[in-house]
This record gives C-alpha cells, structure tokens and sequence, in this order.
C-alpha cells in the first residue's frame, strides 16, 4: 500500500468510519492516489466501480476502505460461521498473500475477521479458517472452489465482491471459475462490487457488465509520473552474451537492490545459478521452488536479506517491494503492458529507478508490441567488450541444496559453445563469427 503520485484528496474528507480513519493514520495514509480518490467517493456512495489502473497505484487500499466500510456499517446480522460477507478473487497466490497482508495491517484494530485460501500449501490449516465466522475472504478461484464444494462457506452471503487483475484472470485461464462463482453470488443489486484491471478489453468489459449493476468506469492512465521516473535503456545481446552482459551491467551499476526478469522457469533458475556462481547471492521465484521457501525468500528480499530477486512474471504485479532501484529484462515479455508491469516494480512512492531490457536472438520481436503499447522508442545502448563478463562455473540447484556444474558455460546450444580453441571475449568473437558469414 504505497503512497507515490498522491492526489489533494484527503481520507479525512471521506465518509470513513471512525476507526477506518485511525487506522489510516496509524499507517500515515493522508492522501489519495487517483484510483483512490476516484473510486472511493463512488464506492462509499453504495454504486460499483470498474476501475482501470495499473500495480502499484493504490487499488488495494481503495476495495479494502470500502469493504470495511460496508460491513462495519451494515444494518445486516453479525458474521456467522460459513457466511462469508466480502469476496476477494485474485489471479495467484502471490497477489492473495499481499492483499492478505494489507489487510491484516489496516484492520489491526479493528473487529473484522480475515481468511486466505490459495492453492500449494496449508490445506487443513485453510479450512480451519471456517470453523469461525470470516468477514473477508481472500483467495485464488480453485481453492476458493474447492472449499466451497465441500460446503466450508456459503457464497449467498456476500455483500460486496471485488476482482482484483481481472485481465490475469483470463490470461491464466481462469475465467471459467470467475464465472462459477460469481454466478452463485446474490445478484448484482444486491451487493456492491469492484472489478479492476490493467487493461479494459472488450472480454473484461463483457464480464463487468455481465455480473456487476451498472459500474461506472474509471480509467487511469497507465502512463503515470512514476513510469516517467523510470530511466529506460535496451540493449541487443547475442544469446550466449546474455549472462556476461548481465553480469557486467551488475558490477558497472551496482544496483541497490535489484529485480531480473526471465519468460520462463527454467530461464530463472539459469540466471540464478550463474549469480550463485559469480558470488552474488539471490533469491528466486519459480514454480519449482516449494511454496513455503517462496514465501521466505519473498520476505527476506522485501527486509533487504537478499538484493537481487529472480523471477517470471508472478512478481510483476500485487507485490509492494520497497526501493527498487533497478528492473533487468533478461527476457523480453510478449506484451506491452506486462513490460510496463514489470518497469513498475521501481520508481515506486516517489523515487526514481532504472529499467534495462535486453533484446536477444529469441525476444527482439517483442520490442515492436512494447514500443507500440508504450508509444515510446526506448533508447539503445552498445555493448561494449569491457561490459560483458567471462562468467565463473554456475552452480547446480538441487531443492535447497547446491553444487558446482562442471565446465559452466554462459549458456546452452550451438550459439552459446565455443571451441577452447577460440580465443578472446563473447563480444569479439561474435563480431568474428559475423564477419566469417
């Protein structure tokens, strides 16, 4: 719940209850981002929102004010075991647990009873949730479902739905189970509801209007002043000069504290383990690593353990890290706005950061759909052969544990071998090979 690009509206000048008002003091929230200021009139008026705006601008803290305020202020009967009155609906497990954790910050003092089901870990212990009544429920669509079938909760009870990232929603492929649930609600009158979304397409649309009561839309506008903060750069790699440029960038910048982004799992765990290699420690985020350490590495990137976290795209959007002062594309994304998401985990409350792409043999095609999303050319940088770095032998991840890969090379294929035989740095011996053509 971040504060960067504030608004002249003030929460005081709210109709917040009371306690809600405290609450956001204690935190020292006193202005509005533009989502907020916004939506929150609208919401706290009883009428739905369908709102447009990126990660990172405040929505979490506008659903959950007007959540909170719904129920602390209802007329209805108190909570009661399996009657749920508020639904959260995220794409992952990340963006569940970083609601989770806004929430329970905000209503620290206050009478209002959370629960969090999401799929991977800590099945017996989610369902436990249920056997005391739960005013806000958190959670990711098949767990969610699954409890559900098992008569855990009843969904007739809600009083106020929220679909956070409904555009990941159908990216993932869980619209289906949007749809199931949201079919079982009261009707549209008879809650409040709030959609928001990176982006409005025409299918997130549809599904708005379809299961919500005449929501005003409200758009913000994705290129914000934190995006202007951001210094952009792109460079244009061979393949095999992928992780010697890396390594370079990190020795020349020096950055703080540092996300590098790749396309796939196996992508991360090759980065990760030629940073482990090169002595720069690192957490990661993968689906090959188990939930519970994910979770820990996440807090110990977010408290500063590590400086460098390693991930897909599971970390560009819903996660609130502090002072990131620079984003690594090692992977170009295939679209426009999830370049944007990424960028945006720096310049974040205010602050200035720096976003470095790279544009390989695999991925430069991808650049057309960015620079179009963007209407920006973004600047392109040489590579010179003092910035690529011959690596040092990766180590090999093995669940916890690591050991050395004997003979480590920057990467694997034919572009990425080369001879013992042939000498001189990655840069000089592409530069040859291209002339040899």
């Amino acid at each position: 719940m971040g504060q960067q690009h504030l608004t002249e509206q003030q929460f005081s000048s709210l109709e917040l209850d009371q306690r809600l008002l405290d609450a956001l003091n204690r935190l020292e929230f006193n202005y509005c981002t533009p989502i907020q200021a916004q939506s929150l009139p609208i919401l706290l008026a009883g009428k739905d929102v369908s709102g447009q705006a990126q990660t990172g601008t405040g929505k979490t803290l506008a659903f959950l004010l007007a959540c909170a305020e719904q129920i602390l202020n209802s007329d209805k009967p108190a909570t009661a075991v399996g009657k749920p009155r508020t639904l959260i609906l995220a794409p992952t497990r990340e963006l569940a647990i970083q609601i989770h954790k806004d929430a329970v910050a905000l209503f620290r003092d206050l009478p209002l009873n959370l629960a969090i089901c999401y799929g991977g870990k800590a099945y017996e212990q989610q369902k436990r949730q249920f056997d005391q009544p739960v005013d806000i429920l958190i959670g990711t669509p098949g767990r969610l479902i699954d409890f559900f079938k098992q008569r855990l909760f009843d969904f007739k009870s809600i009083e106020v739905m929220i679909l956070d990232e409904a555009d990941r929603m159908f990216d993932m492929g869980f619209i289906a189970d949007v749809r199931y649930m949201l079919r079982r609600l009261p009707d549209p009158e008879k809650r409040i509801n709030m959609l928001f979304s990176a982006t409005m397409a025409q299918k997130v649309m549809e599904l708005a209007y379809e299961h919500m009561n005449q929501p005003e839309l409200i758009k913000i506008d994705a290129d914000t002043p934190a995006v202007e903060r951001i210094e952009q750069s792109i460079y244009h790699p061979a393949n095999h000069e992928k992780i010697p440029l890396l390594l370079g960038l990190i020795k020349q910048l020096q950055p703080q504290r540092s996300i590098i982004f790749a396309n796939t799992k196996h992508a991360t765990i090759r980065i990760w383990e030629y940073l482990e290699g090169n002595g720069l420690s690192a957490a990661i985020i993968s689906g090959d690593i188990h939930q519970n350490k994910r979770e820990s590495l996440l807090k110990k990137f977010h408290d500063g353990e590590y400086s460098i976290l390693v991930a897909t795209d599971v970390a560009s959007r819903g996660l609130h890290i502090p002072d990131v002062t620079h984003v690594f594309n090692y992977d170009l994304p295939e679209l426009g706005e999830d370049y944007v998401h990424r960028i945006g985990r720096t310049a974040r409350a205010g602050k200035s950061g720096a976003a470095i792409s790279f544009a390989c043999e695999d991925y430069a095609m991808n650049l057309i759909d960015i620079e179009t999303y963007t209407r920006k050319s973004i600047p392109t940088m040489s590579i010179s052969n003092d910035l690529l770095i011959e690596p040092k032998r990766p180590v090999k991840m093995k669940g916890n544990r690591v050991k050395p890969r004997p003979g480590g090379k920057p990467g694997g294929g034919r572009q990425q071998n080369r001879s013992r035989h042939q000498k001189g740095s990655p840069r000089q011996h592409h530069q040859r090979s291209k002339k040899a053509v």
